[in-house]
């Protein structure tokens, strides 16, 4: 195992039970990182098929079934149907804080899902446009915090990572700066000083 691998799994939140959700419809997403040379984030594109974000990158998952016995299980779940990925391929290290969207009313729950080797994808075509992989040290280094103009007081800051003509944002921007802090904290990425 990896160090930035060592390093998630000290940190993160266990994954073995649904976290507390404040108000809203619960969904789940994996967020799968390549533990490769240069350690690696898949996103997703969403088509403009689907009935929300149409078009946003993402990580893979979505809202939870009633039959899904927690919410881990709707994020492998829903990473497979996406991404093809199996529900095995997946160590899953632990979760991050919940995090709320603005728009839609969904509470995610992400967690943390490493990929020792690049696996076979067969995207969804209905619900993925596209598959990115981003460098987490890229994304360290491009992360920018940004209040909007006019933002109502006590909104959250959007973190906003630009790279290679693509643009996370969003709720998945606020994940990514979550996963970035816990690496920070842990000292695989240096603070700024």
């Amino acid at each position: 195992m990896s160090d930035i691998a060592t390093v998630l799994r000290r940190a993160l939140q266990p994954a073995d039970a649904d976290p507390d959700l404040p108000e809203g419809t619960p969904a789940a997403v994996v967020v799968p990182l390549l533990d490769l040379d240069e350690p690696t984030l898949l996103f997703t594109r969403r088509t403009d098929l689907v009935r929300d974000h149409k078009g946003e990158i993402s990580f893979p998952g979505g809202v939870r079934h009633a039959d899904d016995p927690d919410l881990m299980t709707t994020a492998l779940r829903e990473t497979e149907e996406e991404l093809g990925i199996g529900r095995d391929a997946f160590e899953i290290v632990g979760a991050l804080a919940p995090v709320q969207t603005f728009v839609s009313g969904y509470v995610i729950a992400p967690f943390v899902g490493v990929l020792a080797r690049r696996p076979t994808l067969r995207p969804s075509p209905v619900e993925i446009e596209e598959v990115l992989e981003l460098g987490v040290a890229g994304l360290a280094s491009e992360e920018r915090k940004v209040v909007p103009d006019g933002a109502p007081p006590g909104l959250p800051p959007m973190y906003v990572y630009e790279m290679g003509g693509q643009i996370v944002w969003g709720a998945t921007g606020r994940i990514v700066h979550g996963f970035l802090e816990v690496l920070r904290e842990g000292g695989w990425i240096k603070k700024e000083e």
